[in-house]
């Protein structure tokens, strides 16, 4: 069976709303090992829900926020993505950062929506699908490279900060088809021996000017640096691939 094609952000914005996620349970010592409740019938009711938990203000809010090459976006995709967005911002203000600028937050939002719906026309032209399948197995990496058994789990886990089953998977979703696209557009990714030592002496700069202490050896966080030097590629041919698509595409923004 093949996902239906509505996607909402790239891999780069999910990886951090998943790892910000777990962050935040960890930082509360709270767990997430409950199965996550079934995701709502309503997309209303899904995104009521997300919002009373971010306390976001959706008011003034189009139904409709955005046209891309003749596809709307709606106000029911973009309330769930703004309103954990929004969470994540309030969780970081209660630990000393900024408070949140929320028209900013929500102008990025709409034009993360914007730049995935360009992507996920470009995957569709190519033949690129992803199926149920796929993001369940995309969810159990996620689930294991966080420290965690399944990917009900995970899921269970991104529930406690406002996000909805459905709206996740549909984040998985996007996730898959940028790392397919992006694969079709510039091939395997490869990274040098070179390439994850500079990330390594980086890390290991930024370490010692926090004053967190030293970073592990390098052949111990090898993998590590691996998938961020991949997600780094993935986010820098994936952005260049969006400028491109953005010069002949038809975008009406309603926000």
């Amino acid at each position: 069976m093949t996902h239906t094609m509505r996607t909402h952000r790239t891999r780069t914005s999910l990886g951090a709303l998943a790892v910000a996620a777990l962050l935040t349970l960890s930082a509360c010592g709270g767990g997430g090992s409950s199965k996550a409740d079934p995701a709502s019938s309503s997309s209303d009711s899904a995104s009521a829900d997300a919002s009373a938990s971010a306390g976001a203000d959706l008011e003034g809010v189009p139904e409709v926020v955005a046209e891309v090459n003749g596809e709307e976006v709606t106000r029911d995709e973009f309330a769930p993505i703004y309103s954990a967005q929004l969470a994540q911002a309030q969780a970081q203000a209660q630990s000393g950062g900024p408070a949140p600028d929320e028209e900013a937050l929500k102008k990025q939002t709409v034009d993360d929506l914007v730049d995935t719906e360009l992507l996920a026309q470009e995957a569709d032209s190519r033949g690129i699908e992803v199926s149920d399948d796929d993001i369940d197995a995309e969810l159990t990496t996620l689930a294991e490279q966080n420290g965690m058994k399944s990917g009900d789990e995970l899921l269970a886990a991104i529930a406690k900060q406002g996000m909805d089953e459905e709206t996740a998977r549909d984040q998985v979703e996007t996730q898959v088809m940028v790392e397919r696209l992006v694969a079709d557009e510039d091939g395997p990714f490869k990274p040098t021996d070179k390439e994850l030592r500079a990330l390594y002496a980086q890390a290991a700069k930024q370490a010692k000017a926090s004053g967190s202490g030293q970073v592990p050896p390098f052949a111990k966080v090898r993998d590590q640096l691996v998938e961020q030097a991949r997600t780094q590629e993935i986010g820098s041919v994936a952005g260049a691939l969006v400028k491109s698509l953005r010069k002949d595409a038809d975008i009406t923004v309603n926000l």
